[in-house]
């Protein structure tokens, strides 16, 4: 007989809160105590001429997974190698230049002893990332990267929750690590990531901007006809006003300037109505950073200019919805 729940909503929200509150003490645990061979395990990836090879079996496996693509996200050669394709034919992927990541939580992963004694016999350097610090795996390893002792989170203790988790959160505090050791900036993530939105909100105003062939120009004495002609013509509803000796940028005239200065509009110089000091972006700003500008400012259109702030483009809101960037 099936024995009905009083408040089944309840239950699985305590279940949920169950859940979550285990895993985070035991990240916490392990945020306090960052296996002592952390830093180690770090410089050896670092100094790895080769790439860094990944490997588990299982849940673990489908954690390594990640932590590899992690890895060759951030700057660092990654794989992961299957422990049993190892077994027939794949250990030649590794080489000695390499460095082995090897999990298992209990340490004494059967699947796991063919890559093991490979790796030994070559002296690839070993990191074990395991919760049982006197298992097969722990002892063979150079560097031990120990799990604290945290129980699972499923409530018959035994599915890999909390485990998994953990090595999960220890591989992205490797790659981290590593990632930050070697300086690895915003533009050597977008050469990695030139795909989708992440890689279109890391593109550069350079690369979205309209050059100096389209660019509104007018100086601070043109007259209004001349004025609303580069507006028009040029497609971007703004004018770009500049210095006449020195051409660098001193305002701009948009449709808002119009609207304010209508009462004897033609018989006025673009400087005379162009908003000064305007808001602008040089080249190298990063294309999600002249979009807050925009929604900051409530404007469509920024003008780019170099260090000597002289317009060298315009980027208009509808080049960033283009791109994927908005």
């Amino acid at each position: 007989m099936i024995e009905l729940v009083k408040n089944p909503d309840a239950q699985i929200l305590a279940t949920a809160r169950r859940v979550l509150a285990t895993e985070a003490a035991a990240l916490k645990m392990l945020a306090d105590n960052i296996p002592l061979e952390f830093e180690r395990a770090v410089e050896a990836m670092r100094n790895a001429p080769g790439r860094i090879i990944v490997t588990g079996i299982g849940k673990s496996g489908h954690i390594g997974r990640k932590i590899s693509s992690t890895l060759s996200s951030t700057g660092t050669p990654s794989f992961f190698l299957h422990a049993a394709e190892a077994s027939h034919g794949d250990l030649g992927m590794i080489t000695p230049d390499d460095v082995c990541v090897m999990l298992s939580n209990s340490g004494e992963t059967a699947e796991l002893r063919d890559i093991l004694a490979y790796v030994r016999r070559f002296e690839i350097p070993l990191i074990a990332i395991s919760a049982r610090s006197n298992s097969a795996l722990m002892r063979a390893a150079d560097f031990k990267l120990l799990l604290p002792d945290a129980p699972e989170a499923c409530s018959n203790g035994l599915a890999p929750t909390t485990s998994t988790t953990l090595m999960l959160a220890l591989g992205d505090a490797l790659a981290i690590a590593l990632m930050e050791a070697r300086g690895f900036a915003v533009e050597n993530f977008r050469q990695l990531h030139p795909g989708g939105r992440l890689g279109a909100q890391m593109s550069r105003v350079a690369d979205l901007m309209h050059g100096n062939e389209e660019l509104p120009l007018v100086q601070l004495d043109e007259n209004m006809a001349e004025t609303l002609l580069a507006m028009t013509s040029r497609g971007f509803g703004m004018a770009i006003v500049v210095e006449p000796e020195r051409g660098r940028l001193a305002g701009v005239v948009t449709d808002g300037d119009l609207r304010r200065n209508m009462a004897g509009l033609m018989d006025r110089t673009a400087g005379e109505i162009a908003t000064r000091a305007p808001a602008s972006v040089k080249p190298d700003t990063l294309a999600a950073e002249a979009l807050a500008l925009m929604n900051r400012r409530a404007i469509s259109v920024l003008p780019v200019v170099d260090d000597a702030g002289l317009p060298v483009g315009v980027l208009h809101v509808h080049d960033l919805l283009r791109a994927g960037v908005a």
